[in-house]
């Protein structure tokens, strides 16, 4: 089993990461300033830090497959940039067989991590999704349904995101940015990368389960994925 990561030892670059969650607008006066004695501190080391599963970090990879309709595609994801702290992350997301005129092609995505930062009602309104489409995507996934989650009051949800990155599954939406490595394309005849992902990571066995979303797209597209060891590099065999 994967050792957990503390949030607090990643080395990350610090980058603007969108939307802001509408928790963090609430403002609180500071707190007396109060000076444990050494037993108390040493009760509460180590606690109330957020851990992550180590498959999610730089450098890993995921393959799998992505199905529309009756067609599957081959796809995998390759992580460049995990930070935690600002519920944030990025890579590479290549998918194979999905037109003729581009057997292959790979888009630069960015993530959002469900949690202190993002709510899981999608902020970016040039995404195209609302509250309603939101839970319908979300309540697909059966571990969501077991949230106690407030769909009348996301200011209720407060418990569920302060501790988002200590569940097993942990939420996410990926949406793709621009073709690598011509970034000046924005579209592909017969493809879509204009839409986003919602994503559920098990932080337990690097599995992922995502749904797609384009409102131009057929709906529930299903992504799976499983983690690749060592770094995502596949093993190689030579006989003699």
């Amino acid at each position: 089993m994967p050792t957990p990561i503390n949030i607090d030892h990643i080395d990350t670059q610090e980058r603007c990461t969108g939307s802001t969650h509408p928790l963090k607008a609430k403002h609180h006066a500071p707190p007396p300033q109060i000076v444990a004695s050494p037993c108390v501190r040493d009760f509460f080391a180590g606690r109330h830090k957020s851990q992550v599963s180590s498959f999610l970090k730089p450098n890993s990879s995921f393959i799998g497959s992505q199905q529309s309709g009756r067609s599957t595609f081959e796809v995998r994801v390759d992580l460049k940039e995990v930070d935690l702290k600002r519920s944030y992350l990025c890579g590479y997301f290549t998918i194979h067989g999905l037109t003729e005129s581009h057997p292959e092609f790979t888009t630069f995505f960015k993530g959002e991590i469900i949690g202190p930062h993002h709510s899981f009602y999608t902020a970016n309104e040039e995404w195209g999704s609302n509250k309603r489409n939101d839970l319908q995507h979300w309540s697909r996934f059966p571990s969501w349904r077991s949230l106690d989650f407030d769909q009348e009051n996301d200011l209720a949800n407060e418990h569920i995101y302060d501790t988002a990155l200590n569940n097993e599954h942990l939420y996410m939406r990926w949406k793709e940015i621009f073709l690598v490595p011509d970034a000046s394309v924005k579209s592909i005849m017969g493809a879509s990368f204009e839409g986003f992902y919602y994503i559920c990571f098990n932080q337990l066995t690097g599995s992922i389960s995502g749904l797609y979303f384009h409102q131009s797209s057929g709906k529930f597209q299903q992504l799976e994925l499983a983690h690749v060891p060592d770094g995502g590099v596949l093993p190689s065999f030579s006989f003699a």
